[in-house]
């Protein structure tokens, strides 16, 4: 009789089992984790200092501490501990660190993807966001970085505190687009820019998101930012 299921790993009670319980809880532990799964991070090659029952993560290639030699696997917090399922091909989940889903390829998670071929191409949506604190000047760069071979769909800001200074209003975009994704915004709090491109624009080199000051320079405050992209995923 076998052990345990061959997908997830949940071990099997067996006859005239001692201690029923253990074997049944830990199973119960692994499907409160993996089902409808959130994963915190699948970068992170450390353990958090906390463990938290019922959160998962993603354990990628060179792991350390109680994670070493699990790469792979899907950490499951459990009873100050960790238990760990094996990733498989097709899993999904939602990675909270990055804000997008993926779907595991059999040897890796494919994030944001929206299409993943058997031999390993896919088409993948991808985000950043950033809260930014605005530096004195006419420019600034903020620092948020849209990766190369990335098509664009667009960029949103939201200001969080208000944007003081000389200037009237102020633009977001590019080097050589400086109000690609938005122009005349507002400096009050709650003032926001959706910049939604009318054709899609591919970055074939990385490049920041610049704020630029219109009729004078800033001084301080701060914004949200955040740019969202599809990209192809080379087999």
């Amino acid at each position: 009789m076998a052990s345990e299921t061959t997908r997830l790993g949940l071990s099997l009670l067996q006859a005239a089992q001692a201690q029923k319980h253990i074997t049944v809880n830990e199973a119960l532990m692994r499907l409160d984790g993996v089902v409808n799964l959130v994963l915190q991070s699948v970068s992170n090659t450390a353990p958090p200092a906390t463990v938290t029952d019922g959160q998962c993560w993603g354990v990628p290639a060179g792991a350390a501490g109680a994670w070493s030699g699990k790469t792979g696997t899907i950490a499951v917090g459990s009873n100050g501990g960790w238990i760990f399922v094996p990733a498989m091909l097709g899993m999904r989940g939602f990675i909270v660190d990055r804000g997008v889903e993926a779907v595991h390829d059999g040897a890796v998670w494919v994030e944001g993807v929206l299409s993943l071929g058997r031999l390993g191409s896919a088409l993948t949506t991808g985000m950043v966001e950033a809260d930014v604190n605005v530096t004195a000047g006419g420019n600034m760069d903020t620092g948020v970085t849209i990766p190369a071979n990335a098509m664009v769909i667009g960029a949103t800001a939201k200001v969080l505190n208000n944007l003081t200074g000389t200037l009237s209003s102020w633009a977001l975009g590019t080097t050589g687009a400086i109000d690609r994704f938005g122009k005349g915004l507002g400096k009050s709090a709650g003032s926001y820019a959706r910049g939604m491109l009318g054709s899609p624009m591919t970055y074939y080199a990385s490049a920041n998101l610049i704020m630029t000051g219109v009729g004078g320079n800033f001084s301080g405050g701060k914004v949200r930012l955040a740019v969202h992209w599809l990209e192809l995923r080379v087999p």
